[in-house]
């Protein structure tokens, strides 16, 4: 084992999850829904709360795991979130008042990112969490930045997607996406981004003045 695996599980292992949470990643692991691991929950419930964040979209709302956490970092905030699916979305409802959040924190959106997020209201919300479909991420990460605020965030997880993207020699329609994606967001002049191994690859975006 080398060190940086020793990292990697010691990072791994670092962030705790409650019994809720638990429970919204065994009902997503029983469906092959693919969710965020703990640590990237965790930066997520660290920049919610580092935002002092109000108004919350996520893209994917995959039984709760990410509402959860982004809820967990600012339990006073209104979670509107996205997802094709209807019964993830009624099997997540219940999860979310068991963990002490009002009904009316919770809106949830069944339908396609693409025909919810052009209706939402731009620099509105303080966190945007994008994690839909990959095909189409460059579309909602350019919708998220329409509607973060300035000095708001958008996160998006698995941006190296099994290590295809980091790979020259992959040429697939998914890592050719999150390219692009990548390099429209570096190179954005009121954006500031970093990009970490969290999960399959975190990357974390703040919208400049």
């Amino acid at each position: 084992m080398t060190f940086s695996e020793i990292d990697a599980r010691y990072i791994a292992e670092f962030a705790d999850e409650t019994r809720t949470q638990l429970t919204a990643r065994s009902l997503a692991h029983e469906h092959g829904v693919p969710v965020i691991p703990p640590a990237t929950g965790a930066h997520y419930a660290t920049i919610a709360g580092a935002t002092s964040a109000q108004n919350i979209v996520e893209v994917g709302t995959a039984f709760g795991v990410s509402g959860l956490w982004l809820l967990r970092g600012a339990p006073g905030a209104i979670l509107t979130s996205i997802d094709d699916g209807y019964d993830r979305q009624e099997q997540a409802k219940p999860l979310f008042a068991e963990a002490g959040f009002a009904a009316n924190q919770i809106r949830l959106i069944t339908g396609r990112a693409s025909d919810v997020l052009p209706r939402l209201n731009e620099n509105a919300y303080d966190v945007v969490v994008v994690d839909g479909d990959p095909a189409h991420v460059a579309t909602y990460v350019e919708h998220a930045l329409r509607l973060v605020r300035v000095g708001g965030v958008v996160m998006v997880p698995h941006v190296l997607w099994k290590g295809e993207v980091s790979d020259p020699t992959k040429r697939g329609a998914i890592p050719t996406a999150f390219r692009k994606m990548l390099l429209d967001v570096r190179d954005g002049t009121d954006l500031v981004s970093s990009m970490s191994p969290l999960g399959d690859g975190l990357l974390t975006v703040s919208k400049l003045a």
